[in-house]
């Protein structure tokens, strides 16, 4: 059965910083790109950030560059999400999502998790 498991949400501080893990059960994460996302109570689903297959390459929504690091270790069959510098507006529910392809980041992806809360708050 295929499946991801975020981790790593929590309640921190304005200012501080988390690492979120994706980790992928029951396949291997080697042919797919993985997307982080995010869902704030009243808010659209939005993409915060996306690594291709091999890692080569990355993309970032504007709210988050400069202090969110994805990254992967095929490996560990492992995305992670390094978010420093948390604002009280990235309060929301993360997700991770794969889609098999070889060609960057997708527009869609198929298989996603269950969802870790990240709460920004003094």
């Amino acid at each position: 059965q295929l499946q991801l498991v975020e981790s790593g949400g929590d309640l921190v501080q304005p200012g501080g910083s988390l690492r979120l893990s994706c980790l992928a059960s029951g396949f291997t994460l080697n042919y797919y790109a993985v997307g982080w996302f995010r869902q704030a109570p009243g808010k659209e689903r939005e993409e915060v950030s996306c690594i291709s297959s091999s890692g080569g390459s990355t993309k970032y929504a504007d709210s988050v560059k400069g202090r969110f690091t994805i990254s992967r270790d095929n490996a560990k069959n492992t995305v992670y999400l390094q978010m420093n510098s948390l604002k009280p507006e990235d309060t929301a529910v993360y997700y991770c999502a794969a889609e098999v392809t070889l060609l960057g980041c997708p527009n869609k992806f198929d298989y996603w998790g269950q969802g870790t809360q990240v709460t920004v708050s003094s």
